[in-house]
């Protein structure tokens, strides 16, 4: 694949990002980290620009790790209906048998009534 070299600035220092993923989507990634950092440096005029990116990675680590275990919980959802959905064409294809077996004895008696 190819690598793509993308420049992005990020809280006034600007960055070389070498990556296969397409440059507008790594510019996208830097101009909403950027956005972030300004509005906690906004809201806290004190923090120094470390301290700033430090509590977007942290508040990105957290969503990062609650998205994946919603992701977790969703395949596991996910298994469990594909196993009942298993489950319950095994018990309508032994119904359907049943229903057919059961046809076939209803039809045998009416042929046995309708000899007599």
């Amino acid at each position: 694949m190819n690598k793509n070299k993308v420049q992005v600035k990020i809280g006034g220092a600007s960055y070389t990002i070498v990556t296969e993923d397409d440059p507008e989507y790594v510019e996208g990634l830097a101009e909403t980290l950027n956005d972030e950092i300004r509005s906690i440096c906004n809201a806290n005029p004190t923090l120094s620009m470390t301290q700033a990116a430090v509590l977007v990675a942290l508040d990105q680590t957290d969503a990062c790790k609650k998205a994946s275990a919603s992701s977790d919980n969703l395949r596991a959802q996910i298994k469990d209906y594909l196993e009942d959905s298993a489950r319950a064409r095994m018990e309508v294809d032994v119904a359907r048998r049943e229903v057919e077996r059961l046809n076939r004895e209803i039809s045998e008696l009416r042929e046995k009534l309708a000899g007599k």
